[in-house]
């Protein structure tokens, strides 16, 4: 972490400062911490950097499945990778944010791999990007050196930062995997401050895809599965059936058949190839993995922004779930 950065955190615990106790290691440039300590300067509290990542949580928790497809497939989802621009358009589509935010703050809930934190520096904002599993690893390799990014190591049930902060906040593909969704999503605006906005995404929930989706009949057998294991299941799984699947790719709704098949298949985003096997393994792993998996409607996640005091409340339906938009007064 760049040590400038430091008074962006607090004691979770606490909400006390905090300040760097012992450097055990720093980067090429000393301002970057790679390995040390944190402490609390209100109650004692210590946390360790591990390379270069401040960590307020063990490695050890129900997102440890996340962590491991991030770090498997740490670039798969970023654009300069796959060729299209799908992290943009969703990122700019979803949160209808200006694309120069320099001195802004923005906190990014559930950073995955990164696929979005690129996105959210690129604005040249400060942003401050955390994951409750080690995927944090796989981000702070892209997306570590950028003089603009701190990425945490946390909870989204005791974030380690000041309340009413932040210019802006976005949390994506995160709530609908969290024990509690809607105090998951209470937690976000918080950390905003007056006039700041917030974006926020969650599955939606509709009477065909309860009853036709078919990993709701599996995933509460394959959650139990040790994630390497499933892993390894999925990718013999997609080698087996790929033949069969690039054939019901070719008729028509074929790709939503393949969906159905347990076969994650993106080639509507116009995916080919190597890649799009790779975002097959990625995808159906991760339909397959979460201890959690919550789908709402869009009236319920509406009212839950409402009940967190927002205001110019907007939700839509896109392919990703329910996206709300608004702002705080």
């Amino acid at each position: 972490m760049n040590i400038r950065h430091l008074d962006l955190l607090v004691c979770p615990v606490s909400l006390g400062p905090l300040r760097v106790a012992r450097v055990d290691q720093t980067g090429t440039n000393s301002s970057y911490i790679i390995s040390g300590v944190l402490t609390c300067e209100s109650c004692g509290s210590e946390y360790p950097i591990v390379e270069g990542i401040p960590r307020f949580v063990s490695s050890e928790n129900y997102a440890s499945g996340f962590g491991l497809e991030w770090t498997k497939h740490a670039r798969t989802q970023y654009d300069s990778y796959s060729g299209i621009s799908a992290s943009e358009d969703r990122f700019y589509g979803q949160t209808h944010w200006a694309r120069d935010l320099r001195g802004q703050h923005i906190l990014e809930v559930g950073s995955g791999s990164g696929r979005f934190t690129e996105h959210a520096a690129l604005t040249g904002a400060t942003v401050v990007s955390l994951d409750y599993s080690c995927a944090v690893e796989a981000n702070y390799k892209s997306n570590g050196h950028r003089e603009n990014v701190l990425i945490v190591h946390a909870d989204i049930f005791a974030m380690p930062f000041a309340k009413d902060f932040f210019d802006k906040v976005f949390c994506f593909g995160v709530l609908q995997h969290t024990p509690d969704p809607k105090s998951a999503f209470m937690m976000l605006p918080q950390f905003l401050k007056s006039n700041g906005l917030l974006c926020a995404d969650i599955y939606k929930a509709t009477l065909r895809r309860t009853l036709f989706n078919t990993k709701h009949y599996i995933r509460p057998f394959t959650r139990k599965v040790n994630p390497e294991k499933l892993y390894t299941a999925v990718v013999k799984y997609i080698d087996f059936m790929w033949p069969l699947a690039s054939l019901i790719r070719k008729i028509p709704k074929g790709h939503g058949i393949n969906w159905q098949l347990l076969i994650a298949d993106y080639s509507s985003l116009g995916l080919s190839g190597k890649i799009l096997k790779e975002w097959a393994y990625l995808d159906t792993f991760d339909m397959l993995a979460p201890k959690y998996d919550m789908h709402v409607r869009e009236k319920t996640f509406k009212s839950w922004v409402k009940e967190s005091f927002l205001v110019d409340i907007e939700t839509e339906l896109t392919g990703h779930g329910v996206v709300a938009r608004a702002r705080k007064p």
